[in-house]
C-alpha cells in the first residue's frame, strides 16, 4: 500500500456540531446556562442510568471537588491504581491526602481488587478505581470489600454534608468510559461518584470538559449533593451567573472558598450535539477494535473487550500487547511505526516512573504486573473517522515492523 500519514486520535467534529456552537455564540449567553443544564439531564437519562449529573471543565476538577466535598485531607489515605494518568494522583495530593498505590490485575489494566482489600486501613476514605481504555473495573467486588472493612472506617468528619458516612467511598475515574457498562448498569451508575472527561481526544468531546455523576448517599439527597458540587465549582457562590440575571436576584453570598471550574454553554452545546450520535460513535469504535484484535498476528494480541457480554467497554483505547518485549524494543517499534506514518502512543507510564511521584517511596518491584503491561503495550490509532483502508495500512505496517524487530 502507498504511504499514509495517520494521526492517533483527532476529534470527530461534524457540521451539526459547528452549527450547535455557533447558535450559542449568537444567542447572547455563552457561559454556564441552559445548555449546561440540558446537557446534564441528557447525560443522566441516556448514559448515566438516571444518576444525577453535574458538568464542569474537566474530569480532574470533578474528582478533586468530590474529594473536597467529602472532606478528605491531611492524614487521610486514598487508594488508587499505579497504572493511570497523573491527574488521578494529583487530585489526591492537592487535597493533602496520601495516595496508596496498588498493582493491576494479572490479566488486565485495571487495579487489583485483591490488593485493594489488603491496602485498606483506618485512614482510608476513598478508593479511586480507573477504567483504563474504557473497560470498567470490578465494582461489585469493590463494594463487597468496602462493606467487609466497615469496622475500620472512621467517617468523614471534615465534610460539610456527609455527617453519617459509614464506609469507604468509591469514586470512579471514568474519564475513558462514557458508554461502558456492566450488565444493564451504565458506567455513570457503577460507583458512588463517577468522573468523566470530554477532553479533545475522548470519545465525546467538548474540547475541554468533564462531568460528575452521583446518587443519594449516606442519607444525603442528590439535590443537596448537586448544590454542594456547584458551590465548589464556582467560588462557593450561592448563585450562578444565569440566576443572578433574573429580576431582583443580583445579590449573592460566598459560603466558602471554592474553585472556578464550571462548564460554558459553548462547550455544553458541542457535547449535546455529539451526544445525539454517541451510539454511532461507540459502534464504530467497537468495529475498529474488533478488526484490530482479529487481524493481529500471533503473538501480538489485544484483550477481548469486543466479545464480552457482561462487562462492555467504551473502546476509548485500542491497546496492543507484545508479549515478552522489553521497553527499548517497544520504543523501537513506536519509532518504526512513526516512520511509516502511523502515530501510536503508550497508555500509561506507571506513576512510580514519573519524577513528581518519586517521593511516594515505592519501588518498581512493588508493581510487577503494571510494569509488564507498560513495557509490552502500544496504543494504536482509533477514531470514528478512520477509513477501513487506513486501518488496513496500520495493520500491514504493524506486521512488517514487528517482523523486522525480531
Amino acid at each position: 500500500m502507498k504511504h499514509m500519514n495517520i494521526p492517533f486520535s483527532p476529534p470527530d467534529i461534524s457540521e451539526d456540531d459547528i452549527l450547535a456552537v455557533t447558535n450559542v455564540l449568537r444567542s447572547g449567553w455563552i457561559t454556564t446556562g441552559p445548555e449546561c443544564k440540558t446537557f446534564e439531564k441528557e447525560l443522566s437519562s441516556q448514559w448515566m442510568g438516571g444518576y444525577r449529573v453535574a458538568v464542569m471543565n474537566s474530569a480532574t476538577a470533578a474528582m478533586e471537588i468530590t474529594l473536597r466535598m467529602l472532606g478528605v485531607g491531611s492524614g487521610d489515605e486514598v487508594i488508587t491504581s499505579v497504572y493511570t494518568y497523573a491527574a488521578t494522583i494529583n487530585v489526591i495530593r492537592h487535597v493533602g491526602a496520601t495516595p496508596i498505590l496498588v498493582d493491576v490485575e494479572v490479566d488486565g489494566y485495571n487495579l487489583s481488587t485483591e490488593q485493594v482489600a489488603r491496602a485498606i486501613t483506618n485512614r482510608t476514605k476513598v478508593i479511586i478505581p480507573v477504567d483504563i481504555g474504557g473497560y470498567p473495573c470490578d465494582y461489585q467486588r469493590l463494594y463487597q470489600i468496602v462493606e467487609s472493612k466497615q469496622a475500620l472506617f472512621t467517617g468523614l468528619p471534615r465534610s460539610r454534608i456527609f455527617h453519617h458516612a459509614d464506609r469507604v467511598v468509591i469514586l470512579s475515574d471514568a474519564a475513558h468510559s462514557l458508554g461502558a457498562k456492566i450488565g444493564n448498569d451504565m458506567s455513570g451508575s457503577l460507583a458512588d461518584f463517577s468522573a468523566f472527561s470530554f477532553h479533545a481526544v475522548k470519545n465525546l468531546t467538548t474540547a475541554e470538559g468533564g462531568a460528575l455523576s452521583f446518587t443519594d448517599l449516606f442519607g444525603v439527597s442528590t439535590d443537596v449533593i448537586y448544590r454542594e458540587v456547584m458551590l465548589w465549582a464556582l467560588h462557593g457562590q450561592d448563585k450562578d451567573a444565569l440566576a443572578k440575571t433574573q429580576k431582583g436576584s443580583w445579590e449573592y453570598d460566598i459560603l466558602f472558598s471554592g474553585y472556578k471550574c464550571n462548564m460554558t454553554d459553548i462547550a455544553a452545546a458541542l457535547g449535546r450535539s455529539q451526544l445525539r450520535r454517541y451510539q454511532q460513535i461507540l459502534d464504530r469504535r467497537r468495529e475498529l477494535y474488533k478488526r484490530y484484535r482479529t487481524a493481529l498476528p500471533e503473538p501480538l494480541y489485544m484483550d477481548s473487550w469486543d466479545i464480552e457480554v457482561e462487562r462492555q467497554s467504551s473502546f476509548h483505547l485500542a491497546i496492543m500487547q507484545m508479549p515478552g518485549v522489553r521497553e527499548e524494543s517497544r520504543n523501537q517499534m513506536l519509532r518504526a511505526m512513526a516512520e511509516s506514518g502511523v502515530t501510536c502512543n503508550v497508555h500509561f507510564k506507571p506513576i512510580i516512573l514519573l519524577q513528581a511521584f518519586y517521593d511516594l517511596g515505592y519501588q518498581q518491584l512493588d508493581f510487577p504486573q503494571a510494569l509488564k503491561r507498560y513495557q509490552e503495550s502500544i496504543s494504536l490509532p482509533i477514531y470514528t473517522q478512520m477509513q477501513d483502508e487506513q486501518q488496513e495500512y496500520i495493520i500491514e505496517k504493524l506486521c512488517e515492523n514487528y517482523k523486522n524487530s525480531l
